[in-house]
């Protein structure tokens, strides 16, 4: 049985009595960060602390009403339709899409290449937005909606090195298979990440597609929220040089960005 809790105070904690909707909300996130391959009840106690009979409690809840559904086989867990119908309503109009569309757009005119704002979602990148300039790369397979594995896209590669070389371990030791098939060991990984953090941007060739090159920056969206906007282009368009215009400027109008509304534009 769990202990009882204090009450939390709306200054402490945020709003009084939410507590089992605030765990519940938490299990869906949790739920979303293994999507790929589902989680047990086993992980999902240790992930959140909390006793099996709660945790059991909560997430038969929610495959009740079918924001997760069970794996009848592996008895793991991933989100449900309805949870996902949710999130392709709120792909629709999200609020940093809206905030971020003039600005991509101003970088798709000025660069001329095609511009991504991703997000992290576990151990992914989740594209939000994409705007093309005048010489649009062709190969690209990321759309809005998309998904790629932390590290492999400038955007990705940028949200990654916020994190610490313990955390990027682990996410590479679940994806090992995946990130060989990108030749990154970890050694590799946190070698690219380690660059980042020294130039203070992302910088990729070949990661993802051959001949396909990209440079990408992080800028805090939210209290809780790290996004990127990255550029991609065929190789030759960003030799080394380019490159670090590009970043140059994608920095500085990220400053003038933040400036101008006061949010949703702070370089990380």
């Amino acid at each position: 049985m769990d202990k009882p809790a204090s009450k939390p105070t709306e200054s402490a904690t945020g709003t009084a009595g939410a507590q089992s909707l605030r765990r519940a909300l938490s299990l869906l996130r949790l739920l979303a960060e293994h999507q790929e391959d589902g989680i047990t009840l086993t992980e999902v106690m240790a992930a959140s602390g909390l006793e099996r009979s709660t945790a059991h409690r909560l997430l038969s809840c929610l495959a009740e009403e079918q924001f997760a559904e069970r794996d009848p086989d592996t008895k793991s867990y991933r989100l449900g339709i309805d949870a996902m119908q949710l999130g392709f309503a709120s792909m629709r109009r999200v609020p940093l899409v809206d905030n971020c569309k003039p600005l991509m757009q101003k970088l798709a005119r000025m660069s001329g290449d095609t511009v991504f704002l991703v997000i992290r979602q576990g151990d992914y990148c989740l594209c939000l937005a994409r705007e093309e300039g005048h010489f649009p790369v062709k190969v690209f397979t990321t759309d809005v909606g998309g998904r790629r594995l932390l590290g492999l896209g400038a955007g990705g590669l940028a949200l990654m090195s916020q994190l610490s070389d313990a955390e990027i371990e682990r996410i590479h030791d679940r994806h090992a298979e995946e990130y060989l098939h990108a030749n990154f060991t970890r050694e590799c990984l946190l070698q690219a990440v380690r660059r980042t953090r020294a130039i203070g941007y992302a910088d990729i060739t070949d990661t993802l597609t051959v001949g396909v090159s990209g440079v990408g920056c992080t800028f805090t969206a939210s209290a809780s929220t790290q996004a990127a906007i990255s550029f991609g282009a065929i190789s030759p368009r960003l030799p080394p040089e380019r490159k670090k215009e590009m970043a140059k400027l994608l920095m500085e109008q990220l400053i003038q960005q933040r400036s101008a509304t006061g949010d949703g534009g702070q370089p990380a």
